[in-house]
């Protein structure tokens, strides 16, 4: 199966790790009022792309790629991915989703190096460090593995403020777009980068996380 199917298979809505269930932090800019509209909603993942999560987690998917056939160096990769979510709720958000991705693609998509990557990770484990390590597991080419977990952690957000704000499919549609080859970039961008370039600025962001942990109305878990 080529690389580009895989990743389609993986990524893809239905594949079960829940991902509609989170809206990291969107469910929250929303009843603020950060988020209201298509403009803001632009600019508020725009900086989750360049400033925030999706930067680091595309740097952690990238080294559990290089670290899927070495147990310690993986581990050390998702310990500090676990460490990095700033509240309950985005730690649940990584390591329930991560979790599930592994359980399901080692049922789907067996594979030696894969059985690997579980013997390694047996507890909690980050999203991006899951998709990455299994990537590296099937020989998925590093590259397109960033690119396609990047789109889809864009569309999810989409999808999210479709159900929570006041934007259309149209709209979200045209977000989307935008952001596609700003995600392509940085996709590029952090190839071979090691765990010391992770850092990430998105202040409100993490602050809004806590505060929707007692959001009086919420569709969301995160």
């Amino acid at each position: 199966m080529s690389d580009a199917l895989l990743l389609m298979a993986w990524l893809a809505p239905t594949y079960p790790v829940g991902a509609y269930a989170y809206s990291h932090g969107l469910e929250w800019a929303v009843e603020a009022g950060d988020v209201r509209d298509e403009a803001s909603l632009a600019g508020w993942l725009d900086d989750v792309v360049e400033r925030g999560s999706l930067r680091n987690d595309l740097i952690l998917a990238d080294n559990a790629h290089r670290a899927a056939h070495d147990a310690p160096a993986l581990a050390a990769v998702n310990d500090l991915a676990l460490a990095l979510a700033p509240s309950r709720e985005l730690h649940l958000e990584t390591s329930q989703q991560g979790r599930s991705f592994l359980d399901a693609t080692l049922q789907a998509w067996p594979c030696p190096g894969l059985d690997g990557v579980a013997a390694a990770l047996p507890d909690s484990l980050a999203y991006p460090v899951a998709v990455g390590a299994a990537a590296g597991a099937h020989g998925v080419a590093a590259g397109a593995m960033r690119a396609a977990y990047g789109l889809a952690f864009v569309q999810n957000l989409v999808s999210a403020a479709l159900r929570a704000a006041p934007v259309g499919q149209a709209a979200g549609t045209r977000v989307i777009a935008g952001l596609t080859p700003r995600v392509a970039a940085l996709a590029e961008s952090v190839a071979d980068l090691d765990l010391d370039a992770v850092g990430s600025a998105t202040f409100r962001l993490d602050l809004g996380s806590f505060r929707h942990e007692t959001q009086y109305s919420r569709i969301f878990r995160s």
